[in-house]
């Protein structure tokens, strides 16, 4: 009786902590349920996007392309600086003091231009990181459920098999005892296998400004990016081979490497929408995308660092 005394209390133990760890685990997810990354501010942008008729643009100004890379006249374009371009060209022709002036404040209307973009990709990469690390938080609570529920069935399975111990001790009968031991050892077998499920636990997360749904479908059908940055995703100059955008590059991958090439799968993924019940997996997967597109995001400051190197060259 003492052995099956301390047995209960040991059980009983064990269950209060693993309440608490849950109650815990389960108000930590209604703080994270919903997103706290997106902007206080709500900021209308325009919806006119630069032209991407980037071969005419480059023709049109071919005579910059001695003085400014491909990607450097078709963000000025962009930006709605060529024209400023041309001007300084001009007035360079002049050395006057007055010339030297005007060159000056275009200069500095091309810069507020130029920091207004940098900001707005600053903007763009801390949502990026913000909601990765969002998502990350709320992976690891759910792995923390899937040990909850693993370290249960494991403690059930002590209990089956400790309970079969005590009672075989008990009865006496050969035929029982055997009965008792085959029982308990299935019933703890069945607990110990109920560890294996793949799968695990869900958890619902809430993400109506979903940034990923408009990469995903390459429309910009919200007001989640400005122009800008959208333009820079999506013109194909500015991708490394330049057959797809940043963005159609990182659908591929996408498709491959997180919807194993299933694009119906992924058509219907709860990552693109938004939100609603998310496994473990599909969490990893978000928090993965997200973390992509926050690196592709500050690669664009390359070409901004190319372009304001160019202007200092052309100054001077």
């Amino acid at each position: 009786m003492k052995k099956l005394f301390f047995l209960l209390a040991a059980i009983s133990l064990l269950v209060s902590c693993v309440s608490k760890k849950n109650q815990a685990i389960q108000q930590n997810i209604l703080t994270l349920k919903d997103s706290y990354c997106k902007a206080p501010f709500k900021y209308n942008y325009s919806n006119k996007l630069p032209s991407y008729n980037s071969d005419s643009i480059l023709t049109a100004n071919k005579e910059l392309r001695g003085m400014f890379t491909d990607q450097s006249v078709l963000i000025l374009n962009a930006l709605g600086n060529l024209d400023d371009v041309h001007k300084i060209i001009e007035l360079k022709k002049d050395s006057s003091l007055t010339s030297q002036v005007k060159i000056l404040q275009l200069k500095t209307k091309i810069n507020s231009r130029i920091t207004i973009a940098l900001t707005e990709l600053d903007a763009v990469a801390a949502e990026f990181d913000c909601e990765g690390e969002r998502v990350a938080q709320i992976g690891s609570y759910v792995d923390n459920l899937n040990a909850s529920r693993n370290n249960k069935l494991i403690l059930y399975s002590i209990i089956a098999g400790a309970a079969s111990s005590i009672a075989g001790g008990i009865v006496k009968s050969d035929g029982w005892d055997n009965a008792i031991g085959i029982g308990g050892g299935i019933l703890g077998a069945g607990f110990g296998l109920a560890t294996l499920n793949p799968k695990g636990k869900k958890v619902e997360f809430i993400h109506q400004r979903n940034l990923l749904r408009d990469i995903w479908k390459e429309k910009l059908e919200s007001p989640n990016f400005p122009p800008f940055i959208w333009y820079m995703y999506t013109e194909k100059k500015f991708s490394n081979k330049e057959e797809y955008s940043i963005i159609g590059n990182m659908k591929l991958r996408w498709l491959h490497y997180q919807f194993d090439d299933v694009k119906e799968a992924a058509d219907k993924s709860v990552i693109f929408s938004d939100g609603g019940f998310y496994r473990a997996d599909d969490l990893n997967n978000r928090a993965a995308m997200l973390n992509q597109m926050q690196s592709a995001t500050r690669t664009i400051n390359q070409n901004i660092n190319y372009l304001l190197l160019d202007l200092d060259k052309l100054i001077l």
